[in-house]
């Protein structure tokens, strides 16, 4: 890997920019350190898994730049940049990574409110008197 690469990954109203270069395995998200971006374990195990299936942990740096959303919205914002950046790197990860269900962008969204409701389909109550 000669060139840094680079890629965008979305989830709700969370966007994330993955810079991925040859480095030794640092991850930084927002310039923090990962761990310390998402304190929760299954949070960094996200941005993590698309790393060990190709086996690349150890062997690249990531840099992350995340906006939008909410915790969990970045990370699987990230997750989805950190495979398209490894597409980039090497065509081969593409089975293994198409399996494990890293490339697919999970598009559900909140639905907008509606007029003369309460919320998207919540309706305000009924009183019958």
């Amino acid at each position: 890997m000669e060139k840094q690469k680079n890629a965008v990954g979305r989830r709700k109203e969370a966007v994330t920019r993955v810079f991925l270069s040859k480095g030794e395995g640092k991850i930084t998200v927002n310039g923090k350190d990962y761990k310390t971006y998402f304190p929760l374990v299954y949070l960094q195990n996200q941005l993590e898994a698309p790393l060990k299936t190709v086996e690349m942990a150890d062997k690249v740096d990531i840099v992350i730049n995340a906006k939008g959303g909410g915790v969990k919205g970045q990370a699987e914002a990230a997750k989805l940049g950190i495979a398209r950046a490894l597409l980039e790197v090497s065509a081969d990860y593409r089975p293994s990574l198409k399996a494990a269900g890293f490339l697919t962008r999970d598009s559900r969204v909140v639905e907008r409110k509606k007029p003369g409701r309460k919320k998207a389909r919540r309706s305000f109550q009924f009183s019958k008197r």
